[in-house]
């Protein structure tokens, strides 16, 4: 969200702005389809297609066209193997098609509804082409869609919105640092507790929403789905014991709780007895987060999302 952020500000200031994207990559090219970056008039980058001596060379090329006015949109074709004809200077022996795309004050409003679609977790598609770019309410079923004929014969299509949405239930330290870097990662970040006026929820600026609810009913509020992922942290074990119960049923992509191992077998016997079964304890990643031995709020940000990024990526 950043990017379209800094992109707007720009736009705004009246600045004639270079977005280069990757819309094709091939092979170890360190740019991915969608990586996507940002050179304005008064030098001011942002964003990354990939790094190293590639990414600064078109990065001067831009920097180039937006001194002299000479502003089109084309695409730059890089073959990482060395210096050869299109070559990059890098020997990673991928490929990738950058497109550069010159922007003006005429794009705020596309760059508004992209920023509006990524602010109200709703769906779209960016569009560009050889001679424009559009945002939509059209659906795509996969994140990217292209098509490269030619210079003058492509298109690329990319979905714009939160697909994966991490719920956290409990609003306490650890919720604030795992907020902070699952928005960075791309996730819609929703954020429950059952206590009012709570200093850390209050404190949490990073996550899209914040609700005070009854656990009893937290159910209601967690969408099922692959697309769903949930974290459970609450300050007592009879609140972790009692969401979990509510949602263990339940269809997510992930769940989680946070905990030490003692503390997690006393649960897990509890809710034996209360009729869950050992098939359906064993998809709970408990204690959450990959075992790196991470103490502090923000080394157990680290492992949770390690962890969730292995399965995200294993289903995709």
């Amino acid at each position: 969200m950043k990017f379209w952020q800094h992109l707007l500000s720009k736009l705004r200031d009246t600045q004639n702005v270079y977005v280069l994207t990757v819309i094709e990559n091939i092979g170890s090219s360190p740019g991915r389809k969608g990586f996507k970056m940002l050179v304005a008039e008064d030098d001011f980058i942002f964003g990354s297609i990939g790094g190293g001596v590639m990414e600064f060379s078109l990065v001067e090329e831009a920097k180039k066209l937006l001194n002299n006015g000479n502003l089109k949109i084309f695409l730059k074709r890089q073959i990482h193997q060395g210096h050869k004809q299109d070559g990059s200077g890098m020997i990673c022996s991928g490929e990738q098609t950058v497109v550069f795309h010159p922007l003006n004050a005429s794009h705020i409003s596309v760059v508004e509804d992209v920023l509006n679609c990524l602010q109200g977790n709703t769906k779209g598609t960016l569009t560009l082409t050889p001679t424009s770019i559009n945002f939509s309410n059209e659906q795509l079923e996969d994140k990217f869609e292209y098509k490269i004929t030619s210079s003058q014969d492509w298109f690329f299509k990319e979905y714009i919105g939160f697909k994966s949405t991490l719920y956290i239930v409990g609003g306490g330290h650890v919720s604030v640092a795992v907020s902070e870097l699952f928005v960075t990662l791309g996730f819609h970040v929703v954020v429950f507790d059952n206590r009012e006026h709570l200093n850390t929820i209050e404190l949490n600026t990073s996550a899209h929403q914040k609700l005070i609810v009854d656990f009893n009913e937290i159910a209601n509020y967690i969408s099922e789905g692959p697309e769903s992922y949930v974290a459970i942290m609450t300050n007592r074990y009879i609140d972790d014991k009692l969401v979990l119960s509510k949602l263990i049923r339940n269809n997510y992509a992930y769940i989680g709780v946070l905990g030490s191992i003692a503390k997690l077998e006393t649960m897990w016997g509890v809710l034996q007895k209360e009729g869950v079964t050992a098939s359906q304890l064993v998809i709970v990643h408990a204690p959450i987060g990959l075992a790196i031995k991470s103490q502090t709020p923000h080394e157990i940000a680290v492992s949770i999302a390690a962890q969730v990024i292995k399965i995200k990526n294993r289903n995709q």
